[in-house]
């Protein structure tokens, strides 16, 4: 398996699904007037740009939006730490549950008709939500949200391998990964620092008022696709495909590994506005929410995946995924705010390279049926999520922080353990012997 040149996942999707997709430009791989792709400096490419990055920053800012808010929706409505960390758990199980089916409908309906019902489902949810009267309808809302915003991830690699260039696609994707990456930061740290001054419900609303904006924005810039061909809905071919891909134990390891990378994530960041609201920390609102700038550090990590791979092989740098963010996990463990910041800042650099190169594996891996293979991925990955934010809350209530850690310590035991596992049938297949230590390519 060569190298992966990249860390985010839908830039390898989309790169595989665009190998599929004549290119027009000839042989050569120069630029030739028949094509009629967007590139950069030709018509609708700034647009579409901008269009997909703005409807990242509005799925992951509304997807996310009660995560950093949840010590205040405790104290509102009566609630532990536990059942208000379903707020979160139920956004991001809907958007695992409806992914797979969304990315059926985008291939029936279109990409953009999809994209555009998805965020406007999910807005519309997003507005209703601050006047939720109480935690079941709450969660309520934020689960048919998270089912909503299923759409975004499932057709927008789809458009853009469709409507893009190939020479241009990592760039373009780039930025919706931006906007994933923007969105899910600033909606924290926007709702930190309005709750601090007028409570959850007016931050909540704040992000859905940004969400319209973007949603909007998306609606008018993003431009009609030329290239996209209806398919059917065919039930027996997608449960066939899903099928297969389950079949493949490397497949199956990577799913695997992607959903308990994000339990430790999950749970650390559902549960760390708790911690630092305590003693001996005592933060307010405001410095709580900022504390998810942090996630700058993933976006470095995750794009210096490609390189790590090349050094140390793909299990190599899952190796080093997991040990970092072990390490975090225990130096959070201290009672002084910088050496837990620090623990903060190798869990998340420790989480994004992990699952970059773990989701760019299975671009790479899946033989047929890219798109249900990524969508298996994002699913098990968002299962993840919503495990880790359920199982870390409760630990945290019964067993306070030392509690949420020891999950976290044994999602990343399970992701060693999974890739000692490849690495020992990868060699068994080989016909190899099998070292004791080292790390397998």
């Amino acid at each position: 398996m060569t190298p992966a040149d990249t860390g985010a996942s839908t830039v390898v999707d989309a790169a595989s699904a665009a190998s599929a997709i004549p290119d027009s430009t000839g042989s050569t791989g120069s630029t030739g007037s028949t094509d009629s792709r967007m590139a950069p400096g030709g018509p609708g490419y700034r647009r579409m740009s901008l269009a997909l990055f703005l409807a990242g920053v509005a799925t992951f800012a509304l997807l996310y939006s009660t995560q950093a808010l949840l010590p205040l929706i405790s104290g509102d409505l009566g609630v532990t730490a536990s059942d208000a960390s379903w707020t979160v758990a139920a956004a991001t199980g809907g958007l695992a549950v409806f992914v797979l089916p969304m990315s059926a409908l985008s291939e029936r309906f279109g990409r953009r008709t999809v994209m555009t019902a998805s965020l406007a489902v999910a807005v519309t949810v997003g507005l209703l939500v601050p006047f939720a009267p109480s935690l079941p309808a709450l969660v309520a809302l934020r689960a048919v949200q998270g089912a909503a915003l299923a759409g975004l991830p499932a057709s927008a690699t789809a458009y853009l391998a469709e409507e893009v260039r190939p020479r241009a696609l990592v760039t373009a994707i780039g930025l919706f990964v931006a906007g994933n990456s923007v969105g899910g930061m600033s909606g924290r740290v926007i709702t930190g620092w309005v709750a601090q001054e007028w409570g959850w419900r007016v931050a909540v609303g704040a992000v859905g008022l940004v969400a319209v904006a973007c949603a909007v924005a998306f609606r008018l810039l993003l431009p009609a696709p030329k290239h996209f061909t209806p398919g059917s809905l065919r039930p027996r071919v997608l449960v066939r495909t899903v099928r297969d891909h389950l079949a493949n134990p490397l497949l199956r390891r990577l799913y695997a590994i992607g959903a308990l990378f994000m339990t430790v994530f999950g749970g650390i960041y559902t549960v760390i506005g708790y911690r630092l609201t305590e003693a001996p920390f005592s933060l307010p609102q405001g410095l709580i929410g900022s504390i998810f700038l942090v996630y700058l550090v993933g976006t470095v990590s995750a794009s210096t995946a490609g390189r790590l791979v090349g050094r140390l092989g793909r299990r190599g740098a899952l190796y080093l995924g997991a040990g970092t963010t072990a390490a975090g996990l225990l130096l959070s463990l201290a009672p002084t705010l910088p050496l837990v910041l620090l623990g903060l800042v190798l869990i998340t650099a420790g989480f994004f390279a992990g699952h970059a190169v773990a989701s760019s594996a299975v671009g790479k891996t899946a033989q047929h049926g890219r798109a249900q293979a990524s969508a298996l991925y994002q699913s098990a990955y968002y299962v993840g999520s919503s495990a880790g934010s359920t199982a870390g809350a409760v630990a945290f209530h019964s067993g306070g922080w030392a509690g949420t850690v020891a999950v976290g310590v044994l999602a990343v035991l399970g992701v060693v353990v999974i890739t000692v596992s490849g690495s020992l049938a990868a060699r068994r297949a080989a016909g190899t012997p099998v070292r004791a230590l080292g790390l397998p390519r």
